[in-house]
């Protein structure tokens, strides 16, 4: 069995280069996402290409070979299960999940996730709006775009947030922008990126680093109907 180390680092990999759209992911990144050294980093990574869990290139990064990322999804699965579990049967509201199935992700066993998924009707999404790997390791393309980019006067449903701290979700929760939210990008400021948004009869102004951390579709994307 993978130790809690060496999952931590597929998953912290495999999140690097597919939020960031990276074909490799540096130590740099890596490390500020674990919270520890570069030289840990680096001594880890051999570890892994030792393993046969990734490719690393000394000064250039490293990627996760198939075992890998089979690996680095199997923990993501486990963790988004885990969160819609504690949200639809705990009543924990989206901003408390996410360190507690940190905790617990490595502790359950593929055949616990695999009754969670089918007591919850087999969710698409987590909490968060994140695709649930299915068993067989395959990923559902959630689609959509930032909210940064939407068009002025068009209606958008909120679909997926990228920044899943505690006090950003507060945020969005304090704005009305839970998962599914459905608003108009009101207007946007031309020197800054900020927008200002309508969600029903409230308003809220979002800086633009907060609004390309929002994954948006149309009210109607028959893709997201469930989410």
């Amino acid at each position: 069995m993978p130790s809690l180390t060496i999952e931590n680092y597929v998953k912290a990999i495999y999140l690097t280069c597919a939020h960031e759209g990276k074909a490799l992911a540096s130590t740099g990144d890596i490390a500020g996402r674990l919270v520890v050294s570069p030289g840990t980093v680096t001594s880890m990574l051999k570890t892994l290409s030792d393993a046969g869990l990734a490719e690393y290139r000394p000064y250039e990064g490293v990627r996760l070979t198939e075992a890998g990322r089979l690996l680095a999804l199997r923990v993501l699965r486990r963790h988004r299960l885990i969160e819609l579990f504690l949200v639809r049967t705990l009543d924990l509201s989206w901003d408390e999940v996410h360190d507690e199935a940190e905790n617990m992700e490595h502790a359950v066993s593929d055949l616990l996730i695999d009754r969670i998924d089918e007591y919850l009707g087999f969710p698409a999404v987590d909490p968060h709006g994140d695709p649930i790997p299915a068993s067989d390791g395959t990923v559902r393309h959630t689609g959509g775009w930032p909210l940064s980019n939407w068009e002025t006067g068009r209606p958008f449903r909120l679909v997926r947030v990228l920044d899943q701290s505690p006090e950003f979700l507060r945020y969005l929760s304090d704005c009305g922008l839970p998962l599914g939210a459905e608003g108009t990008l009101a207007s946007r400021r031309s020197a800054t990126g900020a927008v200002h948004i309508r969600i029903g009869e409230r308003e809220a102004a979002l800086a633009q680093e907060a609004s390309e951390k929002l994954i948006v579709t149309t009210v109607d994307d028959p893709e997201h109907e469930s989410s």
